[in-house]
């Protein structure tokens, strides 16, 4: 977790436990949403698991602290609630972080294949989440059903079309200059 700058509040221990006067709670929950949105978008997560130990930020070694489930579940719930995420399932245990918005990563591959002059070119999937074309953008390690979806925002506008491949890592995209 080294280079990422934690705020105040993550060394201070009753921000670890739900708080149970309303107002307090409320600040409480509004840190730990903008916490998780920068941390996420830091480290390029896309899918949280509530499940013990699979998300880092939710322990701090350093106070010997971690949230309960019923605490992540709040603060994920609450980004849920503003359409910052969505559950992946059912049982609310995964959860999929929207740091950007779908429509906003789709418009951000538009950007990228038009100033690298990439329009009417055929790109696969894979290419796009970790090929050297990306290697250092925004685009890079982007998770694939993110992708999808902000491509097929594009093909809704005409300015790409996804095609499968023979394999999945052959799924790919066409872009078009229009």
């Amino acid at each position: 977790m080294a280079d990422f700058s934690f705020p105040y509040f993550y060394n201070y221990p009753p921000y670890f436990t739900l708080q149970p006067v309303r107002d307090t709670r409320e600040k409480q929950v509004e840190l730990w949403k903008q916490l998780i949105l920068k941390y996420c978008k830091h480290h390029k997560y896309f899918v949280v698991d509530l499940e013990e130990g699979d998300f880092p930020l939710f322990a701090n070694a350093n106070i010997d602290r971690k949230l309960t489930y019923e605490a992540r579940e709040v603060f994920l719930g609450a980004l849920v609630s503003e359409g910052k995420a969505e559950w992946m399932d059912k049982g609310h245990r995964r959860c999929l972080i929207l740091w950007r918005r779908i429509q906003d990563w789709a418009e951000l591959l538009l950007s990228f294949v038009r100033e690298n002059g990439m329009e009417d070119s055929v790109m696969t999937l894979e290419e796009i989440m970790s090929g050297d074309e990306t290697r250092g953008s925004e685009l890079a390690g982007i998770d694939r059903g993110v992708l999808i979806r902000g491509i097929k925002i594009l093909e809704q506008k005409g300015k790409a079309a996804m095609f499968k491949g023979q394999a999945t890592d052959d799924d790919g995209v066409k872009f078009s200059a229009h």
